[in-house]
């Protein structure tokens, strides 16, 4: 399997309005979203609940923490997207979750990157609830705040925008401009290969998706910790994974531990796609 081109993504109408979800369960299915990812292995270079991939500050138990924390934060943006917030209200809201993530895990960064993307979707949920919105929620956050997104210079200081600057890519807020063409485009087909070929083991699904982001995405943190080299490493092995069967191969879990433990070894974390994954179960969750 090779991942499927931009712009090939299918229209996930949401509920009835009838029955849309509160503020309260998006922000419920937004923290379990990001454990959903920190319960999946192996995923190469990263945290999950069997060890600590490429990084040395955080574990499963503080990420975990982090989800949790976070939720109410969730909770908020999409109170705010239902009151149709513009970017600025978001961002006050996002600044106000990073706080506190960084107050609960002691000044790590266990899930900037998921603030930012997930807190837009969880916006768009509320707003999608509001105006009878069926279309993907992706969409939706193009169209009301793509232009506010755009139109903020981008921050010098973070790893996105030293990458940006560094290596002329988009990120994250190019993203979500777009309409998440990487989460429907690329992890949500994934996540349903993936189901097939493993008979509907949902944490070897989570890896195949996994596994596709990683082969289709100019991830800042590979680059950033990698260079140019680190991802074409990165992509090279994660398409071979793909090309060879995904999730299923019958011993698919040992290749998969394998790339997981040469990414280690390179100090490599895909931590990009990681939210990319979490984003793509967050919106499986409010579209099914």
């Amino acid at each position: 399997m090779t991942p499927p081109p931009v712009g090939q993504a299918q229209p996930h109408p949401l509920p009835r309005p009838e029955h849309r979800a509160s503020p309260d369960w998006i922000g419920r299915q937004a923290a379990q979203a990001l454990i959903l990812e920190v319960e999946t292995w192996p995923k190469p270079g990263l945290v999950s609940h069997v060890d600590n991939g490429a990084h040395r500050d955080m574990d499963a138990a503080l990420l975990r923490l982090s989800a949790r924390t976070l939720e109410p934060y969730f909770v908020a943006l999409a109170e705010a997207g239902a009151a149709d917030a513009g970017m600025d209200r978001l961002r006050l809201i996002g600044l106000e979750a990073e706080a506190a993530m960084r107050q609960a895990t002691g000044n790590v960064n266990t899930h900037r990157g998921a603030i930012f993307g997930l807190g837009l979707l969880a916006a768009a949920a509320g707003l999608a609830g509001a105006c009878a919105w069926r279309q993907p929620l992706g969409t939706l956050v193009a169209t009301r705040w793509g232009r506010e997104i755009t139109e903020k210079p981008q921050e010098t200081a973070s790893h996105g925008g030293i990458v940006a600057r560094r290596y002329r890519v988009g990120g994250a807020r190019e993203e979500a401009a777009a309409g998440m063409p990487s989460v429907y485009d690329v992890a949500r087909p994934a996540l349903r290969d993936g189901r097939r070929l493993a008979a509907g083991d949902e944490e070897a699904a989570r890896v195949h998706a996994c596994m596709a982001l990683i082969a289709a995405v100019d991830d800042s943190n590979l680059l950033y910790r990698g260079g140019v080299e680190g991802l074409a490493f990165a992509r090279t092995a994660a398409l071979r994974f793909l090309r060879d069967g995904g999730v299923g191969c019958r011993h698919w879990r040992w290749g998969a531990k394998a790339i997981h433990e040469d990414f280690v070894a390179r100090n490599l974390s895909p931590g990009g796609c990681a939210d990319l994954l979490a984003m793509a179960l967050f919106t499986e969750a409010l579209e099914s």
